[in-house]
């Protein structure tokens, strides 16, 4: 495991750069892509790069059940409006969150990722650990799945919406199974909030009560960490 600390979001998008270009670089053609805060400022730097995604395909961690693709709290949305409008792929793929059927669309998703193998896997990790929508409890062999979001979750999320029947109850996520099969995988995390998660994961046990604390097996990974994520690492 490598662990890169940087200062801030700006720095870490242009540590994130360096390894979007080395990637490209190998030969990899098919990217592992995660929606949130957290990796903004690697998009921002992506898309004021001269990388070029017009030969590769992108395959999307999650989507939330219900949410039609042109909702702007759709990852669909998310991902157009802070990437693939201004860097397009060959390919996106995502979850199809209107697909009622959820084992018909993990089916179709599971074949997608077992046909385009992901060569570099953009993650975040929660306050308590979780990784996608792998919350704690969640199985290290499971693939794509349909997930009861949490509370906290379902509550965080009611800001963004106009009335709480609208808020998301469900998302399809990517198994750990399926991020722990990429070639390599690039987590970032910033803040103190998310401080004892990275000590979890760097240095707790092996545990599905910490979804993350699996990549430490992982053969080819990659942190990008501020001073407050990192804080807590060495701490006894």
């Amino acid at each position: 495991m490598k662990i890169i600390k940087v200062k801030d979001q700006e720095q870490a998008g242009k540590e994130a750069l360096k390894i979007y270009k080395q990637a490209i670089k190998d030969g990899v053609k098919v990217f592992g892509l995660a929606t949130g805060d957290t990796p903004k400022s690697t998009y921002k730097a992506l898309v004021n790069s001269n990388i070029d995604f017009s030969d590769c395909i992108s395959i999307n961690l999650d989507e939330y059940v219900g949410l039609k693709p042109e909702n702007d709290q759709s990852y669909d949305y998310f991902m157009k409006d802070n990437l693939f409008n201004d860097k397009p792929f060959k390919q996106s793929y995502l979850p199809n969150g209107m697909e009622m059927d959820a084992q018909k669309e993990c089916d179709r998703y599971n074949k997608i990722i077992d046909k385009y193998p992901i060569g570099l896997q953009l993650l975040g990790i929660g306050r308590n650990g979780h990784i996608g929508f792998n919350e704690p409890g969640s199985s290290f062999e499971e693939r794509t799945h349909k997930v009861k979001l949490t509370e906290s979750t379902i509550e965080a999320n009611s800001r963004f919406f106009e009335n709480e029947d609208e808020v998301p109850k469900y998302a399809y996520s990517m198994g750990i199974k399926d991020i722990m099969n990429s070639k390599m995988i690039l987590l970032e995390a910033f803040g103190k909030v998310k401080a004892k998660a990275i000590k979890a994961l760097v240095e707790g046990k092996i545990t599905e009560d910490v979804p993350a604390s699996i990549l430490k097996k992982h053969p080819n990974i990659v942190l990008i960490v501020d001073e407050d994520a990192a804080s807590l690492l060495g701490e006894k």
